[in-house]
């Protein structure tokens, strides 16, 4: 079994490829000693580039759950609330005395609907369930991006950032599954869209990879109630900004 990183953004990581063996007989209750001990050849798979992303959203797509047409999942078919979200990179002016990498004196951040999280003293869930909300996050989260322009194109010549701790709240009257996990019903990129969801047999996720440039749609029930983070998997990037707080109610 062999694994390398796929990556296609300009961050330098660990190419190194991953291998493992993995031996067994092929009838555990042969008493022939010869053919136990006899070796196989070693299969060496042949591993994609570590940017071909064309091969990683294949493979991915071909992940789905046990349900099939007659069971099919247990897919949310009301939509109460629809949210589009855009993660991107952008800028920030520079805190006074200091000096800053970016253009013009600026410091790179990250957003989510061009908000630049900002990390609270207080917990979230913690101020949430005390209802002591006020100073610690506001509930105004953009639900689309503030403005329209190629998503997935040039980007806008004016990429300057919000900064703030905000929610976004969800409401459903549907109890099923937890927020703690989804259905990812499509992975797109930017040449190829899907014509429908798969509402048959998606696959539940609590984590998923969106392409470089693409999309992914996801469907969940908003049944736990509480404040969530919806974030990427690296912690550091907490300090950028690019997280968003989900109220679920």
């Amino acid at each position: 079994m062999a694994a390398r990183p796929y990556a296609t953004g300009p961050a330098s990581f660990d190419n190194t490829t991953t291998a493992g063996v993995l031996e067994y007989d092929r009838n555990p209750s042969a008493t022939n000693t010869k053919s136990k001990n006899k070796k196989l050849p070693l299969l060496k798979p042949s591993l994609p580039v570590f940017n071909d992303t064309t091969f990683a959203t294949a493979f991915v797509k071909k992940i789905r759950s046990l349900a099939n047409a007659r069971f099919p999942a247990k897919v949310p078919r009301k939509v109460d609330r629809r949210f589009f979200f855009t993660i991107g990179l952008g800028l920030l002016p520079c805190s006074k005395n200091n000096t800053c990498q970016g253009p013009n004196n600026t410091m790179f951040s990250a957003s989510v609907n061009n908000v630049s999280f900002v990390q609270p003293n207080i917990a979230l869930l913690q101020s949430h369930f005390l209802n002591r909300s006020k100073g610690v996050y506001t509930t105004d989260f953009p639900t689309n991006p503030p403005f329209k322009f190629n998503y997935t194109g040039t980007p806008p010549s004016n990429i300057m950032t919000a900064k703030g701790t905000k929610r976004a709240t969800l409401f459903t009257s549907m109890a099923s599954t937890s927020l703690l996990s989804v259905r990812v019903l499509a992975t797109l990129t930017p040449a190829r869209t899907p014509a429908k969801f798969n509402l048959v047999d998606p696959a539940e996720r609590n984590t998923v990879g969106v392409p470089s440039g693409g999309w992914v749609a996801i469907r969940f029930l908003a049944d736990n109630p509480g404040v969530w983070f919806m974030h990427c998997h690296l912690e550091v990037h907490t300090s950028w900004g690019s997280e968003d707080g989900l109220g679920g109610q």
